[in-house]
């Protein structure tokens, strides 16, 4: 029995993995040129398509690879809580992947393609928008249907699934300033990635509108490592609002600020971003921007269904709505 993959018969056809599944499930959608080059090359190497393959061509079992970077992250946690939901209605099968700072992303993506995944959700937002670049590059060069869920990104053409961040991060500063929080901070993340970009112009804007200087401090997500960084800040900073891209990084933040007997929040507000368990469990509890995670997750994955089935799809770029739950540690 012959050992080729997909991944042999691409390459000798000289054609994408996903131009050969087309001719193994969908041939009617391939060239007929283009078709024949690559039947001819399947039966030179006398590649067999796998259970996967043979499961894609009834469409009673599709295989979605789900990328990531962090799978301990709450939020991440539940988005995939409503991707499994929608995939377990249409009987698609997924594959997990996870892609950590150290690794090289597009190495790894071109791994993935090779696992003859059907399409892909992209769950990563620690990424910069040069590497979102890079990485719809990827997908696109492959013909790989994807989807980007909770990963921001301007290019129009490319299928997205999010909350607007500019807007969050200037509504939760408005209210702030609104009343009469003049020395606010956004605690952000060392990293740049496209996500907390969004979030630090919407806060810049509206920091300026008021005329306030924008003070941004930069840590980590990791509590070990921003302790340090917060113990270090209230030594020499006014501060009487503070706002974290992360529910962790804010309630990190209110502990050292609580250490310190800093009254929160008649001294200081603190708010965070996406309504993690943290802020329901952070003594005082948190105020924090609504994301709705699972509604991303499962929404990104119905649209998926939909690039995959080469559906017409009117609106490939979706923004749900957010929202502020207000809670213990502001007074807005």
């Amino acid at each position: 029995m012959s050992n080729a993959t997909i991944y042999d018969v691409a390459g000798a056809a000289g054609v994408s993995l996903a131009t050969v599944s087309r001719v193994l499930n969908n041939p009617e959608k391939v060239k007929e040129e283009t078709r024949q080059r690559v039947l001819k090359v399947i039966k030179e190497l006398g590649y067999r398509p796998n259970v996967i393959a043979r499961g894609l061509a009834s469409r009673k079992t599709t295989t979605v690879g789900i990328v990531i970077s962090d799978v301990t992250r709450a939020s991440v946690a539940e988005m995939l809580g409503g991707i499994s939901d929608i995939a377990h209605n249409y009987k698609y099968s997924i594959k997990l992947f996870t892609i950590r700072e150290d690794m090289d992303v597009i190495d790894i993506l071109k791994d993935i393609i090779a696992e003859q995944v059907d399409g892909i959700l992209y769950l990563n937002d620690e990424l910069s928008t040069n590497r979102v670049e890079e990485v719809e590059k990827i997908f696109i060069d492959n013909q790989i249907p994807f989807v980007f869920a909770n990963v921001v990104y301007d290019d129009e053409k490319v299928p997205m699934v999010s909350i607007d961040y500019e807007k969050a991060g200037y509504e939760i500063t408005k209210l702030m300033i609104d009343d009469d929080r003049k020395d606010i901070y956004l605690l952000s993340t060392a990293r740049r990635y496209s996500v907390n970009d969004k979030k630090e112009a919407g806060y810049t804007r509206a920091m300026l509108e008021a005329g306030l200087q924008p003070r941004i401090f930069r840590t980590s997500g990791d509590t070990n490592i921003n302790r340090q960084h917060f113990n270090a800040f209230f030594s020499d900073k006014k501060v009487d609002g503070a706002i974290g891209v992360r529910d962790s990084i804010a309630v990190s933040f209110m502990n050292i600020a609580r250490d310190r007997k800093v009254d929160v929040p008649g001294k200081l507000e603190i708010a965070g971003f996406q309504n993690t368990k943290y802020a329901l469990l952070s003594r005082p509890t948190l105020t924090s921007i609504d994301v709705p995670v699972y509604d991303i997750g499962a929404v990104s994955m119905r649209l998926l269904t939909k690039l995959m089935s080469s559906n017409d799809v009117d609106n490939i770029r979706i923004i749900l709505p957010h929202y502020i739950v207000k809670r213990e540690s502001t007074k807005i």
